[in-house]
């Protein structure tokens, strides 16, 4: 690769990008070649065996060794088409993914740019903290996200960086970020919990020791329990996210949206960062601090259900309440429940 030329290079100083496992040089995703040799490399040990999903992780590249302006590309330099790495590499499978035959692609992908989207781009926020203000960032990161046109879009439930699944402290901000996570594009669990495993081995990648355990009933029972539920509304979800999918596909319309897309006429609405749509029928006041048991939530002009223990479909023993909006109204928000308030159908209705 050195020698076609397929990396990146360096106006000065040692070719090197970053320091993981030893000097780093990421391939030139701007340089039709490289895109072609990484992809046949990836066709013939992953796709041929029957891989159709890939995980496309570093994608930005994130430069730590040198100074940013000393990258260049086979289109230019790093300060002048930096920012469209992203797109060319997720480019390179979806162009190969598509020549094989394919064509449902969608890989998950670590950072995208403008027109990301149109090469199968499934978006997470990256390697993020696993802490309360940063699961805050993420609510912001994925409504901007997508109003930029990058429908989808997905977080590490629980943070990435840190998190032991026997702290209580954290085994709260885990359940928030989970029943969060429901109501998001996509319900994704990942990250690299303490401790951490005993390495094995001298050799190769030896010292990435794998993290604790993170499967949802890695928290205890209680957590547990939490967990199954939320998997059971996200899939009584399942036909109605499909047709946000579908109708981000046909409109570009979010999955996610801020309260003025659906209620550009109300001038409060402008204004509530802490709450969202879930599609046009769904408002979701996610509970973002540490030991929260209630909040205020901001109901737009319209009727509204709310079922106390966080369901989307009652039973005959869901307790329920109906509010008209526009209010503003107190609610609890037990462990157990994120409150959800359910756009009457008539209201929906209306407002196409």
């Amino acid at each position: 690769m050195l020698a076609k030329g397929f990396l990146i290079r360096t106006d000065r100083g040692i070719r090197t990008a970053m320091n993981f496992q030893g000097e780093t040089v990421h391939f030139d995703a701007t340089n039709p070649a490289a895109r072609a040799y990484v992809w046949d490399k990836a066709k013939r040990n992953y796709y041929d065996k029957g891989i159709r999903v890939f995980w496309l992780d570093e994608a930005e590249p994130e430069y730590n060794a040198y100074d940013f302006d000393n990258y260049r590309y086979y289109r230019g330099s790093n300060l002048s088409i930096g920012n469209i790495y992203p797109l060319e590499y997720t480019r390179a499978f979806y162009e190969g993914m598509t020549q094989a035959g394919q064509t449902n692609v969608v890989n998950l992908l670590r950072c995208a740019w403008a027109g990301s989207q149109r090469y199968g781009a499934l978006v997470w926020s990256g390697d993020i903290a696993s802490s309360w203000e940063s699961f805050r960032c993420q609510l912001a990161a994925g409504l901007n996200m997508g109003l930029a046109g990058i429908p989808w879009w997905t977080t590490d439930i629980g943070g990435f960086h840190g998190g032991d699944p026997r702290d209580e402290a954290f085994r709260e901000l885990f359940v928030r970020w989970f029943q969060w996570g429901t109501f998001c594009p996509v319900m994704r669990l990942h990250g690299d919990r303490e401790p951490r495993e005993p390495q094995h081995g001298t050799t190769g990648g030896a010292t990435c020791r794998s993290g604790a355990p993170n499967e949802v009933w890695s928290y205890g029972e209680e957590v547990y329990q939490i967990c199954v539920k939320y998997l059971q509304i996200r899939e009584q979800l399942r036909d109605y996210t499909r047709g946000l999918m579908k109708e981000a596909h046909e409109r570009g319309s979010p999955v996610i949206r801020p309260l003025f897309y659906e209620f550009p006429d109300d001038s409060h609405a402008w204004s509530v960062e802490d709450q969202y749509m879930y599609g046009e029928k769904y408002l979701c006041a996610p509970i973002l601090y540490l030991g929260q048991k209630k909040r205020s939530v901001y109901l737009p002009a319209g009727k509204w259900i709310f079922y106390a223990d966080g369901s989307i479909i009652p039973t005959e023993s869901t307790p329920s309440v109906s509010y008209d909006g526009p209010a503003t109204v107190e609610v609890d928000c037990p462990i157990e429940s994120m409150p959800v308030f359910i756009r009457q159908e008539e209201e929906v209705l209306r407002s196409r």
